[in-house]
Parts: structure tokens; C-alpha cells; sequence
């Protein structure tokens, strides 16, 4: 780049040669200042399925008539390799004996890797591969764990880890098919209205019950907190989560709410709507505290979180709803995949299971 073999260095002489080393070494040192080191990655815990999962042809229908025969429902498992929540899905909640024995009873287990391509016939026919069929289930978390019924129909899905009390409330209801009686959300709310105590506050929290100002109003997306009294994983996400420098920055780009989920306090809708908090919820399919939905300029919920969850991917949520990344990435896994190698490629670690940011 600096030398040219036409040069005439009986004119420059020495003072060339001093230039060409000096412009290379400023070079090579600018190069070495500009690549930041590659940042570490923690938290991946790899997780095997249950021995006492069925070996499935995944053929559903069949599946779900082989059940139906045995007096039992079918239970699909979407997970993916090296997935912390599905390892604590594994490791609590399917190794508890009597969790295991009731799931055992009552349901045979299907195991389906989101990102697989082994060939999946849904009910109906259709052929996928096991990739195209979480994608087509809009599967965004894993674990994400879907209950069939006898013919075949969702009658229960849980998106995301669910803590095992939680998670056997979901058991309970699928096995006692209540579903054709009553939602979910109703089944949870009905116990939570009966929880008394006060929520844990945060300054970042509007006191605004008309939603539809807060759309109309302000530029922000919404991000409603579903909550309910002397809830344990309400009190981690505001004691571990929304202390984090990092999640509060981004928290606070957008409008925050809060409410009591089995409230009977009137609030109106982002649609315009007039309703009660707890009546909100259950047509929100609300069943797990804390939940967060978000909703955009117009109203419409765009993202929700609605089971346990750590600091990196609450803070992804966010972060993909103030991006409107939604519009052109529709799924969530492969945008978090690209924002973690994004701090990564900053210089910064990044731990998808712990509750600190390595960054601001």
C-alpha cells in the first residue's frame, strides 16, 4: 500500500523509509485498538429429555388416539439444545416423583426439538419437520409445552417454565379436563382473588387506568405487569431483575403499568374498552403472575412474557418490542440469538441464566 516499485528513492532516501515504517506500525497498532475482544457466553445447560418419554413416530393422530385408548392425553415437549429453562423444566419439575408419576398417569410425553428436522404429521395430514412446525405453532420460548385433547384440539399450552406449583396447577387442570368448564386463566385467577397483601411498587410505574391515553398520548409501546400479592417470582423479577442497571434502562423506554391480576378496579383498554382489571386478564388468558403484555402504538399485544424468566431474556423482550423487531424477525428465538452475538461482538459477556448484565 505505502511502497511502489516505480518509487524514485534516490529523491526520498532515507526519509521513505522512515515514513513506511512509522505509517505501518500507527496501522497495525490502530487495527489492534479497534477489535474489542470477543465476549464470553454463560448460562447454556444442555438437558436430556425423560426415559419415560414416549418414542413417538410423531404422527399425531396416532399418538393422540393411543392415549385417548389408555384413558390418558398427549403432551408435547418443544425444547432446544443447551436451553437453561428447559433444564430446570428436566431437573425439577419432570424429576419430582410425584410429578413424574402423575405426568406418567396421566399423559404420554412427546419430546419435539424446535430446531429439528425430523418429520412431524399433524392432525389433519399435514406434513411438517419438527422446525417448521414450531415455527408454525409460533413457538417462541422453550420450554413450550402443548396438552391435547382426545380429538386432537389444544387444550392447554404453557409457554415458557412454569415453577412446579404452578406447573401442576396446569397438570391438574388438563388432566381433569376442565377446559371444556372453564379457561385457564379463570381456573388461576378464582385462587389468586383470594390472596391478600399489597404489590411491590417501582417508581417507573404510571398511575394511569386509562390505557388508551397512554397509546394515543406518547410514542412508547405499553408494557402492562400483571401481578398478584406475596407472589415469590414477582418478588425475584423486582428485587433481582429490574435492579439490574442494564433491564431499567430499557425499562424505562417505555410506558410501565402495573396491576393487581384478580383486581375488580375499572381500567380502560388500549381498544377504548371499559372492564375491570380481572376481567382484562382472563380474556388476556392471563394465568401466571408476573406476566407482562405489551401492546404497540395502536393497541395491538405484539409480545408477552408469561412464565418465568431471567434477566437477559426479560431485558431481550424489551428490547425486541422498543426495535419492533417483530415486524420483520416473527421469531423471538432467532432475535435474542442475534442480540446476544451483538454484545458479544461488543466486547461484553453475556449469561442467558443469571440475573447481572455485563453491560450497561
Amino acid at each position: 500500500m505505502f511502497y511502489n516499485e516505480q518509487t524514485d528513492h534516490r529523491f526520498f532516501g532515507y526519509r521513505t523509509t522512515t515514513l513506511l515504517l512509522l505509517l505501518l506500525t500507527i496501522s497495525l497498532q490502530n487495527g489492534i485498538a479497534s477489535e474489542n475482544p470477543l465476549g464470553k457466553s454463560y448460562g447454556a445447560i444442555p438437558s436430556e429429555k425423560p426415559d419415560w418419554f414416549k418414542e413417538s413416530f410423531l404422527e399425531f393422530e396416532d399418538d393422540v388416539a393411543e392415549a385417548a385408548a389408555a384413558g390418558r392425553r398427549v403432551m408435547l415437549y418443544f425444547h432446544q439444545e443447551s436451553c437453561p429453562y428447559c433444564a430446570r423444566l428436566v431437573e425439577e419439575n419432570f424429576t419430582d416423583p410425584e410429578i413424574k408419576s402423575y405426568i406418567i398417569k396421566h399423559f404420554d410425553g412427546i419430546s419435539l426439538n424446535m430446531w429439528g428436522d425430523r418429520e412431524v404429521v399433524s392432525i389433519g395430514g399435514q406434513d411438517f419437520t419438527e422446525k417448521t412446525f414450531a415455527a408454525a405453532l409460533k413457538v417462541q420460548y422453550t420450554p413450550t409445552l402443548v396438552f391435547l385433547d382426545e380429538n386432537g384440539k389444544v387444550a392447554l399450552r404453557l409457554n415458557g417454565y412454569y415453577p412446579p406449583a404452578d406447573f401442576r396447577a396446569a397438570l391438574d387442570y388438563v388432566s381433569q379436563k376442565l377446559e371444556r368448564k372453564l379457561s385457564f386463566s379463570q381456573f388461576r385467577l378464582d385462587k389468586l382473588a383470594s390472596v391478600d397483601g399489597n404489590l411491590i411498587n417501582e417508581d417507573f410505574y404510571l398511575d394511569q387506568a386509562d390505557l388508551s391515553i397512554l397509546i394515543s398520548n406518547t410514542n412508547k409501546p405499553l408494557a402492562v405487569y400483571f401481578e398478584s400479592p406475596n407472589c415469590a417470582e414477582c418478588k425475584t423479577m423486582h428485587e433481582r431483575i429490574l435492579t439490574d442497571k442494564a433491564t431499567r434502562k430499557l425499562v424505562l423506554e417505555a410506558n410501565n403499568v402495573q396491576f393487581n391480576v384478580a383486581s375488580e378496579k375499572r381500567l380502560t383498554t388500549p381498544a377504548g374498552e371499559r372492564t375491570s382489571v380481572r376481567q382484562w386478564a382472563q380474556e388476556l388468558g392471563v394465568d401466571y403472575t408476573p406476566s407482562l403484555i405489551f401492546f404497540d402504538q395502536q393497541g395491538n399485544e405484539v409480545m408477552r412474557i408469561g412464565a418465568f424468566m431471567k434477566t437477559f431474556h426479560f431485558q431481550s423482550v424489551y428490547a425486541y418490542v422498543l426495535e419492533k423487531a417483530y415486524l420483520e424477525e416473527p421469531e423471538f428465538q432467532r432475535y435474542i440469538s442475534a442480540r446476544a452475538d451483538h454484545i458479544r461482538e461488543a466486547g461484553f459477556d453475556t449469561d442467558i441464566w443469571g440475573y447481572d448484565s455485563f453491560h450497561d
